[in-house]
């Protein structure tokens, strides 16, 4: 009888383990790692092996844990337009591409597109609805921005959705003006929500296959668990990844709700057995959001940015929503994930979660974080002078994080904040030497890079601190690669409750990585240069390299 279903041997493996970080063999059954250790022990097990793999001395990881992307934003926009070099590098071509859409379909249809940033086009300006006109005036266009809290719309748009010179200002939200006071067509935070009654809507059959088409890009970069951080629908999650799952999606999906799409819903709730770790797909609690993004000037900051003395971006979520979506998760036993960039905003989550009594449910493993506040780009001090790291530690708080903000948007960075202030966003140093738990992700599609989702440019930026153009963005907050791989895979399985994925040690999921070269080994700038040559999930190959 066989007492392995497969031993891989000759490899340099990094198991994101503390206490064995590396090994050269393991044994896979059913699934999952039954054993690791030298290629001089595994030799006395092969005989009671199934088959017995040879990673010829390359590179094994633990599968990528993208902790915080929008899977379903990310799979629509992988169908859209995007507006990022190099295909589009200036409004202009934006234009073109609109036009060539346009050609394709019909009057009543809508064109979409999705991650404009005026840092990378030639007019470092924001597409306006004249702009967007020249490509489509007879058919509804939008086209998202990168950080996905603002968006550019044309007349017809506007039109459609009732928005003209008299409509206010929604609650937490902006509408762009011309200097006459008519709308320029961008819409900023919860102004977004004005369109959400023209927007077309896609079926659950259509978001599932969307789902299996961004299936095929997770495998293929190492990405072997993933999450859905909230959507700006009322998709129906149980349906869409109940019906991709039926069809074949292979990447381990945790979600949560955004709080503005649930809150009104009297009779909804998270369950305990719909947060089950075990699942394939399932529930994990909420998201609030509770300013913008720094690149859209919209992150709620302690000082102003630049160009603006009186600019300090706004707050989205109201207090109201702060202390229902924190009494919610309470009740269900579950996750709260806050949306918070700018000092104030972080500010506020920390106020209003620190010192909680804990809530969450047995069915998630010790150690979950309650709180996980999202990106945490320019953390403040309170009035005792304390670091909101501090504060964060102390209450058992955890930061969730995207370096690949500064390494693809560092024009906007440098325009909205100045290089001084930049430099000393997403201070990794200090949360190292502070003890608070934190992880990487990317927050795909939420970014100016033409593939969101790559793990290898998210890595490279927090090792190398520069950015895509060799920019310096802060060399005192590098990381060395074990760290960031670290962050990546281990902690970041952590922050979504699952606690059999994210190592490579006996009892987790055979959830692994083979690389085409050593990413222990290579330069930092060459980081983004790595490619996955094999994901395997649950011990069964699921992707190769042609």
């Amino acid at each position: 009888m066989k007492k392995y279903d497969a031993i891989y041997i000759n490899g340099k493996i990094f198991t994101s383990c503390p206490e064995r970080p590396a090994a050269q063999s393991m044994a896979v059954r059913e699934g999952r790692i039954v054993w690791l250790g030298t290629d001089k022990e595994a030799a006395a097990r092969q005989a009671a092996a199934e088959r017995i793999v040879d990673l010829k001395g390359r590179r094994v990881l633990p599968g990528f844990v993208d902790c915080h992307m929008h899977a379903l934003m990310l799979a629509d926009c992988c169908r859209q337009i995007s507006a990022l070099p190099p295909l589009v590098s200036s409004i202009d071509d934006l234009v073109a591409e609109i036009q060539k859409v346009r050609k394709k379909q019909g009057p009543a249809q809508w064109i979409q597109g999705w991650g404009y940033d005026e840092g990378k086009l030639a007019e470092h300006r924001a597409p306006t609805r004249h702009d967007l006109d020249r490509g489509c005036s007879d058919a509804p266009v939008i086209i998202r921005r990168t950080c996905a809290h603002v968006c550019a719309v044309n007349s017809k748009a506007l039109e459609l959705a009732g928005i003209d010179a008299a409509t206010p200002d929604p609650t937490g939200g902006r509408i762009g003006r011309f200097a006459d006071g008519t709308p320029n067509g961008i819409l900023y935070e919860n102004a977004r929500d004005l369109l959400n009654k023209v927007l077309p809507a896609k079926t659950d059959e259509d978001r599932a296959m969307d789902l299996l088409a961004l299936d095929e890009i997770l495998v293929s970069q190492g990405i072997t668990a993933a999450s859905d951080m909230g959507e700006f629908t009322d998709a129906d999650y149980d349906s869409i990844f109940g019906l991709a799952l039926q069809k074949g999606l292979r990447v381990r999906m945790t979600c949560y709700y955004m709080w503005d799409s649930i809150k009104d819903k009297k009779d909804f709730t998270i369950r305990r057995e719909e947060m089950d770790p075990a699942q394939p797909y399932r529930l994990a609690g909420i998201k609030l959001i509770g300013d913008g993004s720094v690149s859209g000037r919209t992150a709620w900051c302690d000082r102003p940015y630049l160009g603006g003395d009186s600019e300090y971006g706004l707050p989205v979520a109201s207090e109201e929503d702060f202390e229902t979506a924190l009494a919610f998760c309470r009740r269900c036993g579950c996750q709260l994930s806050i949306h918070a960039m700018g000092a104030r905003a972080i500010d506020r989550a920390l106020l209003h979660t620190a010192g909680q009594k804990p809530w969450l449910s047995d069915i998630l493993p010790p150690g979950t974080p309650p709180v996980r506040i999202e990106h945490v780009a320019m953390p403040g001090l309170d009035a005792a002078g304390i670091p909101a790291s501090v504060r964060a530690k102390e209450a058992g708080i955890a930061f969730v994080t995207q370096p690949v903000f500064l390494y693809a948007e560092v024009e906007s960075y440098l325009a909205n904040l100045g290089l001084a202030r930049t430099q000393e966003c997403y201070p990794l140093a200090d949360w190292l030497a502070d003890g608070v738990r934190f992880a990487f992700s990317t927050d795909a599609p939420a970014t100016a890079w033409a593939a969101p989702s790559d793990p290898f440019v998210c890595l490279k930026g927090a090792v190398s601190r520069k950015a895509w153009d060799g920019t310096d963005v802060g060399q005192r907050h590098r990381v060395d690669i074990q760290t960031a791989l670290r962050l990546y895979t281990a902690e970041a399985a952590a922050m979504l409750g699952l606690d059999d994925c994210g190592q490579l040690r006996a009892g987790r999921r055979a959830d692994f990585i083979v690389l085409d070269r050593d990413i222990l080994a290579v330069s930092p700038d060459d980081i983004d240069k790595v490619k996955v040559s094999e994901t395997y999930i649950g011990g069964e190959l699921v992707y190769k390299r042609g």
